[in-house]
């Protein structure tokens, strides 16, 4: 990516949405616009963790204003990624069918650690170059994340379930503020988090940082009350705490540089974090100006250099972790993509290189499923990339991944696939093919075959001594056809 290009990225988080646009600049994101707006959809779901008409409907009018703000932006310059509300809501897809369309770019709902990981680097790329040993605390609307890491690197993530808007609507539902209110959140908020208390102990980290809005919200609040430190104290939060109880509800408070967007929330948020500054003995934090969305612009770029691209190296540790046989994942990656190349030879090069990769990546981990049974290995495989905790990775990915490795043999019919879908289907049979000619576990020859494609009809050409050379391959190839004729497609041999 050329300096100079425009980068976008769309925080869908459980209190606000977020747009944040930079320029590319040397290596650096310079910011050139950013749009917030509190939608408030952590506080949208019903007791059946359905999101109401109401909360979609404010989702939907934001991303149709952040939509517009968009257009004339391509598609590799845009990531959008959704949180804990949606992670959790059982009706997401209805939301996010309608969601994609007004936004204009398809949106991913991520995981808890993907999450962290993204809001690690975005706190890691807006800090001075350190070798400090950091802790990252990023408290939303519900959820939190803890992160350990150094230098660009997060090392330990996890997220953890509670958060300021659903923990005012729990402990502080109108909003009043009491002594016992709060001595019972920072309770509930400290046993979600005991488990962190091992992982994240004092003396693996040495500078704590918060990212995002409660940490900010309470740095605005104690910068204009006078406080001097730069740092978020012990004795600050519990001036603060003391502030609201005396006020006796929300709509009550009167703090200078308390937004009216974070009236609401206040309470819950400001009791995760006493809960998190005595669990995990901190004495001070600092608010860290990088979070989520500045993690997903980095991110963007990392992907468009496959070489710093976080999913190829956590495919590398998969593959390692599930004893592949990297000589036979080298030997299908490389057919594959050269059937590929083949089939999609009108490709320019970003449709190349975004094609590319799934399958690269599936022919790594198509054997991966093979640690846990030979028998239905590819099965086995599937089930580990759909339930995998993959970082880089948004669900959807992991999601074709999935279908990339389950398809990769045996019967079509068992896809619940697109095949109406080209680049899927080329993607799919390209795979396959790979698998079935390095069937012997050696470097197949392939002088002579070409593989083209005529609408839906796809054919592999054989030199005329070819068949009768590998007779296996042959036969193999033959019921790939039988295969085929199950789908809208056509697999032929000439």
């Amino acid at each position: 990516m050329q300096d100079g290009s425009l980068l976008a990225a769309v925080d869908l988080g459980s209190n606000s949405f977020r747009l944040e646009i930079g320029r590319l600049d040397h290596g650096q994101i310079r910011r050139t616009e950013y749009l917030k707006e509190t939608v408030r959809q952590g506080n949208g779901l019903d007791e059946s963790r359905n999101l109401t008409q109401d909360a979609m409907q404010r989702g939907l009018d934001c991303l149709a204003r952040f939509g517009e703000r968009l257009r004339g932006f391509r598609k590799s310059q845009v990531r959008a990624v959704a949180t804990q509300t949606l992670r959790e809501a059982r009706n997401r897809e209805a939301f996010l069918a309608k969601a994609n369309q007004v936004l204009g770019f398809p949106i991913e709902v991520i995981s808890g650690r993907e999450e962290a990981r993204l809001i690690y680097q975005g706190v890691a790329r807006l800090l001075p170059q350190s070798d400090e040993r950091r802790l990252v605390v990023d408290i939303g609307g519900r959820s939190t994340e803890l992160i350990l890491g150094q230098r660009f690197e997060a090392q330990v993530m996890d997220s953890f379930r509670v958060g300021s808007v659903a923990w005012s609507m729990k402990y502080f539902p109108q909003g009043e503020f009491t002594t016992s209110a709060f001595q019972a959140a920072e309770v509930a908020a400290k046993a979600v988090l005991d488990e962190a208390l091992d992982a994240y102990s004092h003396d693996r980290w040495e500078i704590a940082y918060g990212s995002s809005g409660t940490i900010g919200a309470v740095a605005d609040v104690l910068l204009a009350s006078g406080f001097e430190s730069a740092a978020v104290t012990r004795d600050a939060l519990e001036w603060l705490r003391e502030q609201l109880i005396a006020a006796r509800s929300a709509d009550r408070v009167k703090l200078e540089g308390l937004k009216d967007d974070r009236r609401a929330v206040i309470g819950g948020g400001l009791s995760v974090l006493l809960a998190v500054f005595d669990l995990l003995g901190i004495d001070e934090m600092l608010a860290a100006q990088g979070a989520l969305r500045h993690g997903a612009l980095y991110d963007l770029l990392d992907r468009e250099h496959g070489e710093t691209d976080i999913r190829s190296s956590t495919v590398e540790r998969m593959a390692a972790k599930f004893g592949v046989d990297l000589s036979q994942a080298q030997r299908v990656r490389k057919v594959a993509l050269q059937l590929l190349r083949q089939l999609r030879e009108g490709d320019g090069p970003g449709d190349v290189e975004r094609l590319h990769r799934p399958v690269e990546w599936a022919a790594r981990l198509h054997e991966i499923g093979s640690l846990i049974a030979h028998s239905d290995y590819h099965k086995h495989g599937a089930y580990i990339l759909e339930n995998a905790d993959a970082a880089g990775f948004a669900q959807p990915e992991l999601h074709q991944l999935g279908l990339l490795v389950l398809g990769h043999r045996g019967k079509l019919r068992k896809l619940e696939a697109d095949f109406g879908d080209d680049e899927f289907v080329h993607q799919l049979l390209a795979l396959r093919l790979a698998v079935l000619l390095c069937h012997a576990r050696r470097d197949p020859d392939l002088r002579g075959l070409t593989l083209r494609a005529d609408g839906r009809t796809v054919t592999l050409e054989l030199r005329p001594d070819w068949a009768a050379a590998y007779p296996q391959s042959a036969h193999l190839l033959r019921e790939e056809c039988v295969a085929w004729q199950k789908t809208p497609w056509a697999f032929a041999l000439d």
